[in-house]
Formats: structure tokens, C-alpha cells, sequence
């Protein structure tokens, strides 16, 4: 309680005042993810919220319940920006359509990118994943699994991944062929596969590999969805221990088909930490603080031997609640 003095009637007394509340001094920085629907994205806001909690700062989470929704998140970044928030953290929808969007936003107050870029340069920093590395990591991944199986990195392997002209899945798809280029000379591509973006269509892509290639020794899936369908494929024709399988990223299904077997290894994305670093990097930023302009959150390859550690099922099971 904070006392006032004040003259009432020629007497001075003492008036009490409220005290501005804890919540209303604290800064407001808002997340804006794709889709806040998304398992993906809840451990995002999981960190952030975390983060949140931690610094004393108050985290309105925010986004879209599509990630092909570019207008609903325009018009929520705008409406962030006339809530004259500290900062802002967002993971852009579209790389074009938010380019001028967060321009004019960085005007008002910093603005700290996660995960995709856009076609601006206002960003005060970007998080995000190196997807090249983690292309890179999962030819690491699957060259070891065909070793500890067959003696040596040596064989016909394959790619699944989406249709082209998704810049975070053509740089695994990169990543993956120049790691197999530089070390791994006798293990050959004989494959290289699009699917849309369904677990359907990575099961039957995967059935088609299977069925047509006898000496298959080992696939990529690039994305959640695609290892999800050639995992299955991989479990109905049990072909898991001839033929390893690297995949992208981790939910329940998955880590199950990692602890059987199925899966060799997962190359799984540090998201609770992209999002409590926005938290952090925005913070610093609102209050003037230097800031690093590109921040790699990592990466890193599970298997089943290593799927007890610590790190790893922080990874793998996150709290997002």
C-alpha cells in the first residue's frame, strides 16, 4: 500500500493508495507462432512461457490455427504492434507476404524471428534451426546405423522428403547429399523421393522403395509426417533390421517406433529452446542490449541407445504444460 498525504478540510491525513500491481509493470512481449493447434508449436510456446516465468516479463501467445493462414498472422502482428508490446517474437508464415508487415512493425519495437525467415531485414535477431546441419546430422546418423549393421558405411540408400521449393526442406535434403558426397563415397542415392505433406504418402512411398529395391539399406525422411509413414512401412514389412531409417523431428507415435527399433535415429530440433531464447533475445533487445543477429538453437541425433539420457528425453517429451 503507498500513502499519500493530503489537506482534507484543513487537517492533513493520510490516504491510501493502491499499489500498481506486479503484472502491470511487467513487459509485454507476445509470441506469434503458425499454429498455435500445432503439437510443434506448443512446445515453442512451452519454452517461451517458461521463459516468461523466469525473467518477469508477460508472454501473450499468439498465432493462427494454419500455417497457411498469412493474413490472420499479419493482422495479429499488427495488432501486437498497437498494443505497444516491448518486443515481439514470430515464426513468419510466408517469407514474401510478412516481409513488409515486419518491417513496418520494427518501427514500433523489436522484432526477434524464430524458425523460418521473411523477406526483411528488420529483424533485430533469428532464431532458428540450422537445417543444413541437420541434413548433415542425419547422414552422420544413418551412416553409423548401416556400419554397426553391415560392417561398413557402404550400400543404396534413399530420400523422402516434400515437394521442392520449401527452403527449410531443401536445405536438409542439401545437407544430407554434400554430408554423403564429403564422407561417405560408397553409400549411393538410388532415390531421391517428393511426397506431399501426409504420412499416407510417405507409407506408400516407402512401400514402393521397398517392393523395388532389395538392397535398400537405408532411407531419410525429412520431415515428422514422412517418417511417420515409412516408419509404419518399415514395421508392416519388417524390414527394421535391414534397412535403417533416419527420421526428423519426434511425437509419441514416433519415439515409439525409435524405442522398438523401427526407427534408427531421430534428428530432433531444440524447440522449447528456440522459444525461451526469442523470450530472452527480445528482452534484451527492448532494453537496448546488443543482441546477436543469427542464433543457431540446434539440433541434435537420438537413438535408442542414447534415448534415456537427460537431454535427450527433454528433447523427446517435452513439458508444454
Amino acid at each position: 500500500m503507498i500513502r499519500k498525504l493530503c489537506v482534507v478540510g484543513g487537517t492533513v491525513v493520510a490516504v491510501g493508495l493502491a499499489e500498481p500491481s506486479f503484472a502491470a509493470r511487467m513487459p509485454s512481449i507476445p509470441i506469434i507462432v503458425k499454429d498455435t493447434t500445432s503439437y510443434y508449436w506448443q512446445v515453442v510456446l512451452a519454452g517461451a512461457r517458461k521463459a516468461g516465468k523466469d525473467l518477469g516479463v508477460d508472454v501473450p501467445e499468439l498465432g493462427t490455427q494454419s500455417e497457411s493462414d498469412v493474413n490472420g498472422e499479419i493482422a495479429i502482428l499488427q495488432d501486437a504492434v498497437a498494443a505497444k508490446a516491448a518486443a515481439i517474437v514470430i515464426a513468419p508464415i510466408d517469407y514474401k507476404a510478412l516481409g513488409n508487415p515486419i518491417d513496418g512493425a520494427a518501427k514500433r519495437a523489436p522484432i526477434i524471428g524464430i524458425d523460418s525467415p521473411a523477406d526483411s531485414k528488420a529483424f533485430s535477431s533469428f532464431l532458428s534451426t540450422d537445417e543444413v546441419e541437420v541434413g548433415r546430422i542425419a547422414a552422420d546418423g544413418l551412416a553409423d546405423a548401416i556400419k554397426e549393421k553391415y560392417g561398413k558405411a557402404e550400400g543404396d540408400v534413399a530420400i523422402v522428403t516434400p515437394q521442392p521449393g520449401v527452403r527449410e526442406f531443401d536445405a536438409r535434403a542439401k545437407g544430407f547429399k554434400d554430408e554423403l558426397a564429403a564422407k561417405y563415397p560408397d553409400l549411393k542415392i538410388i532415390a531421391d523421393k517428393a511426397a506431399d505433406a501426409k504420412a499416407a504418402s510417405g507409407l506408400s512411398i516407402m512401400n514402393d522403395l521397398i517392393a523395388g529395391n532389395p538392397n535398400l539399406r537405408g532411407v531419410f525422411a525429412s520431415t515428422l509426417v514422412l517418417t511417420e509413414g515409412a516408419a509404419q512401412s518399415i514395421a508392416d514389412n519388417k524390414k527394421a533390421d535391414a534397412m535403417k531409417l533416419i527420421g526428423v523431428d519426434s511425437d509419441e507415435k514416433l519415439v515409439g517406433f525409435l524405442k522398438d527399433g523401427t526407427i534408427a535415429g531421430l534428428v530432433v530440433q531444440d524447440l522449447y529452446r528456440m522459444g525461451y531464447d526469442g523470450i530472452k533475445t527480445a528482452l534484451a533487445a527492448s532494453k537496448g542490449e546488443k543482441v546477436e543477429a543469427v542464433v543457431d538453437t540446434g539440433a541434435n541425433l537420438i537413438t535408442k541407445a542414447n534415448m534415456g539420457g537427460e537431454k535427450q528425453q527433454a528433447l523427446l517429451s517435452p513439458k508444454v504444460r
